[in-house]
């Protein structure tokens, strides 16, 4: 494996590059296909799903696991894997249930996507590739799985990076209110809460999800083949039954799963993570950018990054600056 400096080099080379090809000048959204891409996915059942993922890198390499959220896929990571491999990690990027290539084993499964079925599903994918501990990042619905999975199952995380900080919820304290104007940006979760929402969603499921990316990331002047590359995961027969499910459940509308009520009760408290952790903040997070609101959180090894200019889907807008936050909580 490369130290720090010499990765630090090679991004910049690299990186760089691959960013630019994929950066169109500013107001354009249509072109040539993204110059990235992933290898041919492969499939593996794991607990409940038969999981997509790509698979970069050394086969006796670290393990480096990164989550997406919503609504992303796994190209999140194109332009991060390819740096993470550089260095000699082994980089797995799993669709997330109810996306993409990931399916569920049996047809009477109930497309639960409450936080520790999604964060359970990571651990059955390291069983099943073998994977004693993994450094696990994410961002969105894959920072609130990476510190799930950090905080109930520490000795199968070598090291954490999560962007907007401590995501893991608490379904009691949903349901206070927040000032108006923070209620505001959430307004898709309570459309989500009526059928006219969930109607709404997979009649204009392209469009949807175009106005979330230009709204949480307003400075990111992605093309159209960029979105339509991540856009074909929403395809997926699962994904508006887990999509609705994940925010009702947030919201104590909908139900979970009697096999999870445990972990769900160790979470209840807000546990500490103690493995060696980085946080990201960017333009996305706003007023808690500045993460003292979750610093206490975290015990271990830590820092705190702030990407300013930088909107919510931080790994694909930041490539670089991601990767090197991943390697650099390796070596907290």
């Amino acid at each position: 494996m490369i130290n720090r400096r010499q990765f630090g080099g090679f991004c910049a080379a690299v990186t760089a590059a691959s960013v630019a090809a994929c950066a169109p000048p500013s107001g354009v959204r249509t072109g040539a296909a993204p110059a990235n891409t992933f290898p041919p996915l492969k499939q593996i059942e794991a607990g409940v799903l038969d999981i997509g993922y790509a698979d970069l890198g050394p086969a006796d390499g670290p393990p480096v696991i990164l989550l997406h959220g919503w609504p992303y896929d796994v190209h999140s990571y194109v332009d991060v894997a390819p740096a993470l491999v550089s260095a000699g990690y082994r980089v797995i990027v799993p669709f997330l249930r109810g996306f993409g290539a990931t399916t569920f084993l049996a047809a009477g499964t109930l497309r639960n996507a409450q936080q520790t079925a999604v964060a359970s599903d990571v651990i059955a994918l390291m069983d099943a590739l073998h994977f004693p501990k993994a450094i696990i990042g994410g961002f969105d619905w894959g920072s609130r799985t990476a510190c799930i999975v950090a905080a109930l199952w520490p000795a199968r995380c070598q090291a954490l990076v999560a962007v907007s900080g401590y995501l893991i919820t608490n379904p009691a304290a949903q349901a206070r209110p927040l000032p108006p104007a923070a209620e505001h940006g959430w307004w898709y979760q309570y459309y989500f809460s009526t059928e006219r929402g969930v109607v709404g969603y997979r009649e204009n499921l392209r469009d949807f999800t175009k106005l979330i990316w230009k709204t949480a990331s307003p400075g990111w002047n992605f093309d159209d083949p960029t979105f339509e590359r991540t856009a074909a995961s929403f395809d997926n027969p699962d994904h508006v039954d887990i999509v609705i499910h994940n925010y009702r459940w947030r919201l104590g509308l909908a139900g979970g799963e009697p096999r999870y009520d445990d972990l769900e009760r160790q979470l209840v408290p807000g546990p500490v993570i103690a493995v060696p952790s980085i946080t990201i903040a960017s333009d996305f997070d706003g007023p808690a950018a500045g993460g003292e609101s979750y610093r206490s959180k975290f015990v271990g090894p830590y820092s705190h990054r702030i990407f300013a200019g930088i909107g919510h889907n931080v790994p694909q807008e930041a490539p670089r600056r991601f990767a090197e936050a991943v390697v650099d909580a390796d070596h907290l």
